[in-house]
């Protein structure tokens, strides 16, 4: 049941859900549809995830960042890689490229990871898919950053699993939908610091620019301190996300948008930049990827004669690896991309 009085942003308890009354998943369900077709944003507790976990991943993490830069640059994510892995220093992202607007680069640093449990199949062995299932990069230190991390991105896994479920149920699908274009899913952990700015930001620069998310959904773990998260509500006004103790934030990135033919919305969100100098702030943020190969095809309850599919279908690896391409560079993703990856109006189609 939803808690709190966050109008905007609902807080939901998934505890319901876990304890299996088909009506309880049902209800569950519903708040978090009427959520995702409201502003794509919602907060859930009794999520199942163990708190100690929580805590030793955000303890590890800090250590990271609060390493020497040439520590930190040994793990570098090698220029041109496609492959989201390894350390990234402030300013080497463009997230507002991504959605055609020109601005000065991000002010964050960053960690990434993505699967542990590569399965042996061949469409994640190809040479296209590499970028998506290539090994992971770990820092020689602090010693237990590694294995925090595989048990951080284990728990959250499930976890998404579990959220693809209820969305099966919200569209009056087979609870089981998902499952399997997920089983080979390249799902990317990212650990981001956003360091205390000393100086002024550029005018336009922020600690992440405006864009939409390009996965299926992403669960964020966000720290209370200035320079937060913003969510562009319906109305296009700007929402803050508060940082509810034991929660995380979910949001819905375009694959899920493409798939409920605009039902659920792909938001576009940012990070402030603080008002003052304030310290560092961390998140995680772990972005829930299909199978590469899975196809992103409007869902058969959600288009009709009357509605019609808005989307052509696209692979989920292709959509991605252009992205990132766009991401990594600050080229804008422009009309020619729009017109290949059928993504339409970038500028419209995340509000009412």
């Amino acid at each position: 049941m939803s808690t709190g009085s966050l109008a905007e942003i609902p807080l939901i308890d998934l505890s319901p859900y876990f304890a299996g009354d088909p009506t309880d998943k049902r209800r569950v369900a519903d708040e978090i549809s009427r959520a995702c077709e409201r502003i794509g944003f919602f907060m859930v507790l009794g999520h199942g995830v163990d708190p100690a976990l929580i805590e030793r991943a955000r303890r590890e993490s800090v250590a990271f960042f609060g390493l020497p830069m040439k520590e930190k640059l040994a793990i570098r994510k090698p220029e041109g890689d496609l492959a989201v892995r390894g350390y990234e220093p402030v300013g080497t992202e463009h997230l507002s490229a991504t959605i055609g607007v020109e601005a000065p680069p991000d002010l964050k640093e960053s960690i990434s990871f993505g699967p542990i449990d590569v399965p042996d199949h061949p469409s994640c062995h190809t040479e296209a898919a590499a970028p998506c299932y290539a090994p992971n990069i770990y820092p020689q230190h602090p010693a237990g950053l590694r294995q925090t991390i595989e048990d951080y991105i284990r728990a959250l896994d499930l976890l998404g699993w579990h959220l693809h479920r209820l969305a099966a149920i919200a569209f009056d699908l087979p609870e089981d939908h998902f499952d399997g274009m997920l089983e080979r899913g390249f799902s990317i952990l990212r650990v981001l610091n956003y360091p205390e700015q000393k100086s002024a930001p550029k005018e336009g620069q922020f600690r992440a620019g405006e864009h939409s998310d390009y996965d299926n959904l992403t669960i964020c773990l966000i720290e209370d301190k200035p320079g937060g998260l913003q969510a562009r509500g319906p109305d296009g006004t700007w929402v803050s996300v508060p940082a509810i103790p034991g929660s995380f934030v979910v949001n819905i990135g375009d694959f899920l948008m493409r798939w409920t033919n605009d039902r659920w919305k792909s938001t576009r969100h940012r990070v402030l930049n603080p008002p003052h100098a304030s310290g560092d702030r961390l998140s995680f943020c772990h972005f829930i990827e299909p199978n590469y190969d899975a196809l992103i095809e409007c869902l058969p309850t959600c288009h009709s004669q009357e509605e019609p599919a808005k989307y052509p279908p696209i692979t989920a690896g292709a959509y991605m690896l252009e992205k990132f391409s766009s991401q990594e560079s600050g080229r804008e993703w422009g009309d020619e991309d729009s017109e290949k990856f059928g993504t339409g109006d970038t500028e419209t189609r995340f509000v009412n």
